[in-house]
């Protein structure tokens, strides 16, 4: 179909149906989340980046690049993350100006709690839901989709089985 073209009935149909499963399947696990954990996504997501950088480390500008956040969403997910003892700041050593953001003990211990949880859940909502057929032509989807917007893929290339 030609660039600029109007979307058919069925490819409106299509994408209407995954925007909303795509959105129902986050929010729920999120809910589920936070009420069985304590952690919201954004919790997660920090640690989750913390936790598979190097020592747990991340200078505060490195892991607003990681998530792709804008510096004062990090500066507040972190004052309140650091309250509650999942994370620690610290000097930069190289760079006086700079911020050191490092997983605590607490926070590693939330995340692998977490993560279990989270992939209890993925299973039930999701996996469970599909044929192994279905399951990998979504995974591939997502690649190509995720290509396209100039988005590596490399987590899930990481994930898959050798």
């Amino acid at each position: 179909m030609a660039r600029g073209a109007p979307l058919t009935p069925a490819q409106v149909a299509a994408w209407r149906r995954f925007h909303r499963m795509q959105s129902q399947l986050i929010g729920v696990l999120g809910r589920e989340l936070a009420q069985a954990t304590g952690l919201s996504e954004a919790d997660h997501e920090v640690l989750t980046a913390l936790a598979e950088a190097p020592k747990g480390t991340l200078r505060a500008r490195d892991l607003r690049w990681t998530l792709a956040w804008e510096k004062s969403r990090l500066s507040h997910q972190l004052r309140r993350m650091e309250q509650r003892g999942l994370v620690r700041r610290t000097e930069c050593t190289e760079d006086s100006r700079g911020t050191v953001i490092v997983i605590t003990t607490a926070g590693r211990t939330a995340r692998r709690n977490a993560d279990r949880f989270q992939q209890e859940r993925i299973r039930v909502h999701l996996v469970d839901a599909l044929d192994p057929a279905q399951l990998e032509a979504l995974g591939e989807i997502s690649e190509v989709v995720l290509h396209r917007l100039g988005i590596a893929c490399t987590e899930a290339r990481a994930a898959e089985p050798a």
